[in-house]
């Protein structure tokens, strides 16, 4: 795992602790579905399935760096949406592969000072730009922890 030079490092290492949750959320959410774990109703569409929750997953991750872009009037940044959930497991890797490798590059010249600039998220909260890099590693590193205790409490 490396990221190119950064002119802010505290992004660089948002980057890089990004894919280390993205990459144990993978591992996590395969040793959910090699256990048949079956995740909890809800009306959230989500959750609906092992394979709804991947695909919101990545699709979550490419549409951060997405934000950070087009907030920071950066170029998109080209991820693509993730397949639908009846395709998804066989392309994970892919796809992982595909958003991390395109969040190496796109904020490396930002200076340090912009990353503190507020912009509203789609879902209407206000976000610092670092603070969305914060959430984003934070998303997967929630589901895999929910994923752990569904079957750690499964498991007795």
């Amino acid at each position: 795992m490396t990221v190119p030079p950064h002119r802010y490092t505290g992004a660089a290492a948002m980057i890089l602790l990004h894919e280390a949750q993205m990459r144990d959320f993978l591992a996590v959410w395969r040793e959910a579905k090699a256990s048949g774990l079956a995740l909890p109703q809800t009306e959230d569409t989500d959750y609906a399935s092992l394979e709804t929750l991947l695909r919101h997953v990545l699709g979550a991750a490419g549409g951060y760096m997405i934000w950070c872009c087009a907030s920071l009037g950066l170029p998109d940044p080209g991820i693509p949406a993730p397949p639908p959930a009846e395709a998804i497991e066989a392309a994970a890797d892919d796809v992982l592969e595909q958003v991390l490798g395109a969040w190496r590059t796109p904020l490396a010249d930002v200076p340090e000072e912009r990353f503190g600039e507020e912009h509203k998220s789609r879902w209407g909260i206000v976000y610092c730009i670092d603070s969305m890099l914060e959430h984003a590693v934070m998303h997967p590193l929630r589901h895999a922890f929910q994923l752990r205790r569904l079957m750690a409490a499964r498991n007795g």
